[in-house]
């Protein structure tokens, strides 16, 4: 049972943070498809702002990685508790970012140079996900 606890935690993991990572850039991704409508030529702009949310799943995978060597080392509920934990804000963190990412995307096609504004605006719910990478990396 405790194998188990600790797969399943892996699993939801690395599948939340993938989850969230998908959403969220398909978020600022469709933002980005309308944009491109009213504005072609921020069209570079408008990819940046679309893959911030990609960033969660790399750390849910990192994560993933890490932990995946310490199967019958540490406690499956451990495992279980941090893989939740990290997936979870990882999920979260990576949608919330899209939508305001989104919001950045529509700012920047309608002529207001709020771009740089908008990576500073994304970065505050992607400093959560950090903060759960660094947690499941310091309770190895």
């Amino acid at each position: 049972m405790n194998l188990i606890l600790g797969y399943i935690g892996l699993g939801l993991m690395l599948a939340l943070a993938g989850i969230g990572s998908s959403i969220g850039t398909t978020i600022a991704g469709n933002a980005a498809e309308g944009a491109l409508k009213v504005n072609p030529e921020k069209s570079g702009n408008y990819m940046v702002l679309s893959a911030l949310p990609a960033t969660q799943g790399i750390y849910g995978f990192v994560a993933f990685f890490m932990w995946l060597g310490k199967i019958g080392e540490a406690s499956g509920a451990m495992m279980f508790g941090i893989g939740i934990s990290v997936g979870l804000v990882c999920l979260i963190s990576a949608i919330r970012q899209g939508m305001v990412c989104a919001n950045g995307i529509v700012g920047v096609s309608q002529g207001h140079n709020v771009f740089v504004n908008t990576l500073i605006y994304a970065a505050l719910p992607e400093f959560y996900a950090i903060l759960g990478l660094v947690g499941a990396i310091m309770a190895m």
